[in-house]
């Protein structure tokens, strides 16, 4: 098993990675068709947006003790949206930042993506998808600039790079509220360059510090998540098995 797989959740760095399945697979979340839509009838009500604006903070907490925190921001633009994050963790050789732009087409699927990071080591990359393909070009302090390309079933790929949690309240989006069950959706986590799939199943409604949110658990070969949501925002994650929490402010 590869080693991004193994090291799903380091703990010494406060980092929540997707161990990610090999297997590429993504159940669509609706029907699609290549002719011209005939004109909607003047009653009948606009499809609404994927996304929610939103903005906040997150504390990241490993065994109940805050390691880091994370500020983020979800926006429209133009047609499509755009998805910002930066974070900052302790790690053993010190703080680790972390930033991330996402901007994503109307319907969810990923337009560009360009991160970066400053800490132990000092890294960024761009990621640019044409369809269901991504070209990654790495750059790494000291070394030539580096360049990968992934082929996903579909265009619809989910981000969930390390450190960056409100890509995880992107992924609910993708997920079909409607047809609820579990649900296998492509996903990427760049700083790895690890491409594979992801499990989404609903688990209903649940009580809060005494407010009904939506559960959603997100599961890989070798980890399990839990998203808790109020509405279309993230509240709150938790990766059982390893006692690390994020907790919105």
């Amino acid at each position: 098993m590869p080693a991004a797989k193994r090291r799903a959740l380091d703990l010494a760095a406060g980092t929540l990675a997707a161990a990610l399945s090999a297997a590429l697979l993504v159940v669509a979340r609706g029907a699609s068709s290549s002719t011209l839509p005939s004109p909607a009838p003047p009653t009948e009500a606009k499809a609404p947006a994927l996304f929610t604006p939103d903005k906040g903070r997150f504390r990241i907490l490993v065994g109940g003790q805050q390691v880091g925190k994370e500020e983020f921001e979800i926006s429209a633009s133009g047609g499509g949206w755009i998805a910002r994050g930066n974070s900052e963790v302790q790690a053993p050789g010190g703080v680790t930042h972390v930033s991330g732009t996402l901007e994503l087409h109307a319907d969810g699927s990923p337009v560009r993506y360009e991160w970066a990071t400053q800490g132990a080591k000092k890294a960024s990359a761009t990621i640019a998808f044409s369809g269901p393909t991504a070209t990654i070009e790495l750059h790494l302090e000291g070394a030539k600039p580096y360049t990968q390309q992934f082929t996903f079933n579909s265009p619809r790929i989910a981000i969930l790079d390390n450190n960056l949690y409100h890509q995880y309240a992107l992924l609910a989006r993708l997920y079909d509220w409607d047809k609820k069950g579990a649900q296998t959706i492509a996903a990427l986590v760049p700083q790895d360059m690890t491409p594979g799939t992801v499990t989404v199943e609903s688990l209903g409604s649940q009580d809060l510090n005494g407010k009904k949110i939506e559960e959603l658990r997100v599961k890989t070969e070798d980890l399990e998540i839990h998203l808790f949501l109020d509405g279309p925002h993230l509240v709150r994650l938790e990766a059982p098995s390893s006692n690390v929490e994020i907790i919105r402010e």
